[in-house]
């Protein structure tokens, strides 16, 4: 066998980042339609949701031969309960905004994360923020403002504006939870997501009534919890593996944009002309600031 070359390495690494980055945005963004189809309470879903991504996470460690992967959580477990606990947080307060909007109001509001983490980097990591972000964050500021009036004045009026406002929320934890996973980056992440995942089902039992499901609403949520999803996070997360983090997020515009098509055309949920036109300073903001991080990072990357 002939020894790959550096360039040829570089390339390959390339094309499966992309190629692991592009699967896993793309599984991701069939949640939003999950979450309709299943057609149970908020509760109920984070419940099964939680525990069933915990399952199938720690069935995928088992097999790939790395539960010993635990035993790295015992010396930060401070910091894994925290980032654990907010990850439960954003993924159940995803289910509660899809119920309560429309989904193209929370993708693309969960769209404006990139600029959260760069705001919690600079608080807590002293990291500069970069003039071409804080310029796509006031673009994407006064998007958000325009589907937030759009919220309020179409649809169901204050059911849209929480759910938006929610949206907004998890925007904000999930920056916090990536600026921490970067200041924690010997985590292994498989491990904390399973976590993650019996921390919701656990605060989610109280709630919910679990077992008065129909068939068919179990059928969706175990299509979400069981394969979906882990399919989803693994790919993006060994994406990382082979590309810059700007360049996977990039691939995160896969979700804002099918999450509200997929919809569309199962459902027939229509996208508000307010949020349409929110969405282009917002999706404009986010894909120049990220195609500019890249470009930086490729000029700075070794051949």
């Amino acid at each position: 066998m002939k020894p790959v070359s550096g360039i040829g390495l570089a390339a390959h690494n390339q094309r499966t980042g992309i190629t692991l980055a592009a699967i896993g945005m793309f599984v991701l963004s069939f949640d939003a339609l999950l979450v309709r189809l299943a057609d149970v309470a908020s509760w109920d879903i984070v419940f099964w949701r939680g525990w069933l991504v915990c399952l199938a996470l720690m069935a995928y460690l088992l097999v790939a031969g790395r539960l010993d992967q635990f035993r790295q959580l015992r010396q930060f477990w401070l910091a894994v309960l925290l980032i654990a606990s907010l990850y439960a947080l954003g993924s159940s307060l995803f289910v509660f905004s899809v119920k309560l909007t429309k989904v193209a109001n929370t993708v693309l509001i969960l769209s404006c994360t990139p600029f959260c983490a760069a705001i919690f980097s600079w608080f807590l990591l002293g990291e500069r923020i970069r003039q071409r972000t804080l310029i796509a964050m006031i673009a994407a500021t006064a998007g958000i403002g325009v589907v937030f009036a759009g919220a309020a004045g179409f649809g169901d009026g204050i059911n849209d504006v929480i759910g938006s406002f929610l949206a907004l929320l998890i925007a904000i934890n999930t920056g916090l939870t990536l600026t921490l996973l970067r200041k924690f980056a010997g985590l292994p992440l498989i491990p904390v997501l399973a976590v993650s995942g019996a921390i919701a089902g656990a605060v989610a039992l109280p709630f919910a009534s679990p077992f008065s499901l129909s068939g068919e609403s179990m059928g969706w949520l175990m299509v979400m919890g069981l394969v979906q999803i882990p399919i989803a996070w693994i790919c993006a997360l060994s994406a990382t593996r082979y590309i810059p983090a700007p360049e996977v997020s990039l691939f995160l515009l896969i979700e804002t944009v099918l999450g509200p098509v997929w919809v569309w055309l199962v459902l027939a949920e229509a996208i508000p002309p307010l949020t349409l036109l929110g969405g282009v300073f917002i999706l404009g903001a986010v894909s120049v600031n990220a195609w500019l991080g890249l470009r930086e990072t490729l000029q700075v990357r070794p051949v």
